[in-house]
């Protein structure tokens, strides 16, 4: 049993890894398209703040992952395990094809359908479900018409100032922004799996109270803590490096679509987009709601291009997006659902009884 949690605990580092490694476009896309950073320079900046946010938030959307999903009593390993498998396959997937889909999304589908596949819906917690499915469309709605009304208002503002005066300012704007932006993605995605182990330790030290391993990894800070739901400190600091060094690996397929892909971004477009997906992500990471950082971005791309017109959106470059957006949660919650069923059904994985 020790063995197995302690593969699937890598396997879920490992998807916070490819987390980074999709989700890298969704913080430097717009300044790399800019030209306001070359692209070294942009995943080390984003990469930086990231990591920062782990003195910043509170650890809000990991509790929300923990415990906000589905029953936990229902959670063992190898549910745990079925689910990032089934998302470690689709984002690879999606990541190979250039599509930016959202991580966050793909680990929630992953825990609903072993849950849902072999305990039934009433071990789903509808409201924290129903909540992370109202903000597929609110944070990119969000982004978008933030996005828009700051790009009207510094349209109107500068409209007598030069362009290149305008531009060379802008550029240097977008330090700002995109380091909030990343400050934001950090305390959203950076939070997203840790708190997927925290409550796989939980598990596993419910069932092998006595194991050295465990109680080294997880139980004894648990045991001092008077937090029912614990992250240890060696695991916040893993899984904020991990998805940092996915980003400076990057998915450079992805950094295209977005910077490119979706609408021609000039400085003052790439700082407003960044800031309002800035704000939207802060203020969800306080709220505690796990948002797609791929959404929010995108919304704002398109809130910044309709500036411009309607015409000056790539919408099919964007249909392609939403339908991945749309996809994503039933393809996992059927495929972590059947990986699953499978090891019950064929490799006699014990399944809980209430």
């Amino acid at each position: 049993m020790v063995t197995i949690v302690l593969i699937t605990a890598l396997i879920a580092l490992i998807f916070n890894f490819t987390n980074g490694m999709n989700d890298a476009a969704n913080c430097i896309a717009s300044a790399v398209a800019t030209k306001a950073m070359n692209p070294k320079f942009a995943v080390a900046w984003a990469a930086f703040w990231q990591f920062s946010a782990l003195f910043v938030f509170d650890m809000t959307v990991a509790s929300t992952m923990g415990k906000g999903i589905v029953d936990q009593n229902c959670i063992d390993v190898y549910v745990i395990l079925a689910a990032l498998i089934g998302s470690v396959l689709w984002i690879f997937i999606c990541t190979k094809l250039g599509l930016p889909i959202s991580a966050s999304h793909a680990l929630v589908g992953g825990l609903i359908g072993p849950v849902w596949f072999i305990y039934g819906s009433q071990y789903l917690i509808s409201r924290g479900i129903f909540t992370i499915i109202a903000f597929i469309v609110i944070s990119p709605l969000l982004g978008m018409v933030m996005g828009f009304f700051l790009n009207c208002f510094f349209m109107a503002i500068l409209k007598k100032s030069p362009a290149r005066t305008v531009d060379k300012r802008f550029r240097k704007l977008q330090y700002i922004s995109s380091a909030a932006f990343s400050l934001g993605f950090g305390g959203n995605d950076g939070q997203k799996t840790m708190g997927v182990i925290a409550v796989l330790f939980a598990s596993a030290f419910a069932s092998e109270p006595d194991s050295p391993i465990i109680r080294f990894l997880y139980g004894n800070g648990a045991l001092a803590s008077s937090d029912s739901f614990f992250i240890p400190v060696w695991l916040k600091i893993a899984c904020y490096g991990l998805i940092c060094l996915g980003t400076v690996t990057g998915g450079w397929k992805v950094i295209r679509t977005l910077g490119d892909g979706l609408s021609k971004l000039y400085p003052v477009q790439g700082f407003c987009s960044e800031a309002s997906g800035a704000i939207t992500l802060i203020l969800t990471a306080v709220l505690g709601v796990p948002v797609s950082t791929t959404h929010t971005i995108t919304g704002s791309i398109i809130g910044t291009g309709l500036t411009r017109g309607v015409k000056r959106v790539k919408w099919m470059t964007a249909k392609n997006i939403i339908w991945a957006w749309v996809i994503t949660i039933p393809a996992v919650i059927i495929v972590s659902g059947l990986i699953y069923l499978a090891m019950v059904n064929c490799f006699g994985v014990p399944v809980k009884t209430f």
